[in-house]
């Protein structure tokens, strides 16, 4: 255990114009230096999950491990002008929404890292992101979950306190302890004893270090276990420029401009397990922790069993295939439309796309759309270019 590690706090592609680690090379980097799961963690969604469960199958010796650092409200998701109170009663936000620099996103949210250790907690996972979308977005701001939302939705969760912008890292850097405390224990209570994490990170940042001593202390008076992260934005040591090149486009800046966002510190990539215990030599625990997580994650199969399965169209006469239907359908419109016979050259086109559409299992997809289409028609609906081309 001494000399492996596991990386969980992951940011890829789908970290959209922030994570820039591919999926494919990000494991063949893994399953070369050897280690024995990683984890994706993207910022407030989970498109990638699908994805990155099909490509650890194809590396095999690397077990997927899926979660999010989900964003989340300090009190309800609902809230629209949320307001973090900070030292002495001010407001972290003020009223023209300046936020304040000492708290993530204006007040309006903090960070929180989670991973499902099995079917269930993915789905609990896909439910609390779904739902913060629906119900969490703050006007032009983020998908946000509440503290309500995830105590209803904890099992088979595994959760930190996330990076210095998680809800118990604000109120350390607030100089609020009691405050931190009680924050860090509600969600111990949620999750279970042996299911949350104090994180650390050390990138060399003032804002981590500051927070570390109230975080160990924490960890002794709750008896909280350490979790030592890296925040991961690219692959190599190589990429900080390419992905602080990325940053730009996802701010609208020039690379010159003095005061655009950028990430301080440095080592954003996949360090090896040496580098990792090497950073965090006086607490070997925060480290070791991370592999008896990946150690409890089990096989997310159950969700992704059945995900390629296309809806069915009903209609299907019987002794019809959805595609053996379609296929008359679609004869049926074309000598409607060209006359009968169709020309040679319509009839050369639609054998083409009929040999991507039905092998690709879309029948029952076309079947469906053009029932709505038709719907849509008789009903006096407008039915513009959002049908699909085909139908």
């Amino acid at each position: 255990m001494a000399d492996s590690f596991v990386h969980l706090h992951n940011h890829t592609e789908y970290s959209m114009l922030d994570g820039a680690q591919k999926l494919k090379p990000m494991f063949a980097e893994v399953d070369r230096q050897g280690m024995p799961a990683v984890a994706m963690s993207d910022h407030g969604n989970m498109f990638g999950a699908y994805e990155f469960q099909q490509v650890a199958k194809s590396f095999g010796s690397v077990r997927p491990i899926i979660g999010i650092e989900a964003y989340v409200a300090p009190s309800s998701r609902r809230n629209r002008r949320q307001e973090f109170w900070g030292p002495g009663g001010q407001r972290a936000m003020s009223d023209d929404g300046e936020g304040s620099k000492d708290v993530s996103g204006g007040g309006r949210f903090t960070h929180m890292t989670m991973w499902a250790t099995g079917a269930q907690g993915l789905r609990n996972l896909f439910y609390m992101s779904t739902e913060a979308s629906y119900t969490g977005q703050f006007p032009a701001g983020k998908p946000r979950m509440d503290m309500e939302l995830i105590s209803e939705h904890a099992e088979g969760v595994i959760a930190t306190t996330g990076c210095p912008s998680g809800a118990v890292q604000t109120r350390l850097r607030l100089n609020q302890y009691d405050e931190a405390r009680q924050v860090a224990s509600a969600y111990q209570d949620i999750f279970g004893k042996e299911n949350y994490f104090l994180e650390l990170m050390d990138h060399g940042l003032s804002i981590e270090r500051d927070v570390r001593e109230g975080l160990l202390r924490l960890a002794k008076e709750l008896d909280i276990p350490l979790l030592a992260t890296n925040d991961a934005h690219y692959i190599h040591e190589s990429q900080a420029d390419a992905h602080d090149n990325l940053l730009c486009i996802g701010v609208g800046k020039n690379k010159a401009d003095e005061k655009r966002f950028r990430f301080n510190g440095s080592g954003y990539y996949l360090k090896s397990a040496a580098e990792m215990r090497a950073l965090f030599a006086e607490l070997p625990e925060a480290c070791d922790n991370t592999l008896l997580i990946a150690e409890r994650v089990g096989s997310y199969d159950e969700v992704f069993d059945n995900v390629d399965e296309m809806p069915q169209f009903p209609d299907v006469p019987d002794g019809e295939t959805q595609e053996s239907w379609l296929r008359k359908e679609v004869l049926a419109g074309l000598a409607m439309r060209y006359g009968d016979p169709v020309p040679a050259e319509v009839m050369e086109r639609f054998e083409t796309e009929m040999s991507v559409i039905g092998p690709m299992g879309f029948s029952s997809y076309f079947l469906v759309v053009a029932d709505i289409c038709k719907y849509a028609r008789d009903n006096g609906v407008p039915v513009g270019p959002g049908r699909g081309s085909a139908t």
